[in-house]
């Protein structure tokens, strides 16, 4: 199995950190702007896109800060994160994406990120 490529996004978001931080971490938030669907049982969450299913699990959270899961469908070690940034100075709001992708795909996925961010700063009305 070919090894996947760790890759950074970092998004400028003119949000409150709290209200962000429903966007990325609750199956509403996220059925607003990352999934067409999102169910959650528990750590475990099913995101829909399309009709298809696929199914990861939440590995780590911190109230009001970040969310990181794992695909449960990928035995490798893996993950996608969003973390929520403030600047100290100018108190901006970022969102730090940290996702893997294989060699030949990083810059679809890069896309893909871009596009949705794009569709969660339209919900958050900071487009």
């Amino acid at each position: 199995m070919e090894e996947k490529i760790k890759y950074e996004l970092e998004f400028v978001v003119q949000s409150s950190p709290s209200l962000l931080y429903q966007y990325i971490s609750t199956p509403s938030g996220l059925s607003e702007w990352f999934a067409d669907n999102v169910n959650s049982r528990g750590e475990l969450f099913t995101f829909i896109w399309d009709g298809a299913e696929e199914e990861a699990k939440l590995v780590k959270k911190k109230n009001g800060e970040l969310v990181k899961f794992h695909w449960a469908a990928n035995d490798d070690i893996s993950f996608f994160e969003m973390k929520i940034v403030v600047d100290e100075i100018t108190k901006d709001v970022s969102l730090l994406i940290t996702d893997f992708a294989d060699e030949d795909e990083v810059d679809e996925a890069k896309m893909l990120w871009e596009n949705q961010i794009s569709d969660l700063k339209q919900v958050l009305g900071s487009a």
